[in-house]
């Protein structure tokens, strides 16, 4: 279990082109933070940071307990990226099932999350037929599959009506209520409103408003 998340003067530079600047944030639980700001400002960057998807250029990453070891971390993070990386031509529960097996979980902890997310009799659909929404339910779904402890949800509203969101809303609020860290790139700001989220500001790589911990090298 991921206790606390620290991020400790942290930039990503791509060739020659810096992503992040000398970020220094921490995450802790039963928190939201809604990280927010134009596009190019590094969001994505830092979620993926964060996920161990991507690695610092420089500075550190702490996932409390497990130290800077990312693979000790990643089993207890719940990561929805942009896109929604389901198999099309499995079905919405072949994807579940999947990943189910890789954290060592059996099919029937699917059972709760096709009830909590409503998947109907679309999830045995193959993927590619789905409506984007519906796709999206599923992604969201996967990364609520082993109740992680820090979950990351990149732009999470996508695809969704206005059911679907209300539902979302109310899933993270419950995931933040049983002690999960949770971090969210969202455009929509009246989600985070919705929320109660705690704003983590990006413009060119750096921070520029408070967070749980505005600390930013160089500014």
């Amino acid at each position: 279990m991921i206790r606390q998340v620290e991020v400790l003067r942290v930039s990503r530079i791509y060739g020659a082109t810096p992503a992040l600047r000398g970020i220094s944030a921490t995450f802790l639980p039963h928190t939201i933070t809604l990280i927010e700001g134009p596009n190019g400002s590094g969001k994505s960057t830092l979620l993926g940071l964060l996920s161990t998807a991507i690695r610092p250029t420089t500075g550190q990453i702490l996932w409390h307990p497990f130290g800077s070891s990312p693979e000790l971390a990643r089993p207890h993070i719940g990561w929805l990226s942009h896109e929604s990386l389901v198999y099309p031509d499995l079905s919405g529960i072949e994807n579940l099932t999947w990943s189910a097996r890789l954290h060592g979980l059996t099919p029937e902890a699917l059972d709760p999350l096709t009830d909590r997310l409503h998947l109907g009799s679309f999830a045995r659909r193959p993927v590619r037929t789905m409506s984007r929404g519906q796709r999206q339910r599923i992604a969201i779904a996967r990364a609520l599959l082993s109740r992680p402890s820090l979950l990351l949800l990149d732009e999470p509203t996508t695809g969704l009506d206005r059911e679907g969101i209300t539902l979302l809303v109310r899933i993270i609020r419950e995931e933040a209520e049983r002690g999960a860290i949770v971090a969210i790139i969202a455009h929509d700001l009246e989600l985070g409103t919705l929320l109660g989220a705690t704003s983590l500001r990006l413009e060119r790589g750096q921070q520029i408003s408070p967070s749980i911990s505005p600390h930013v090298e160089g500014s």
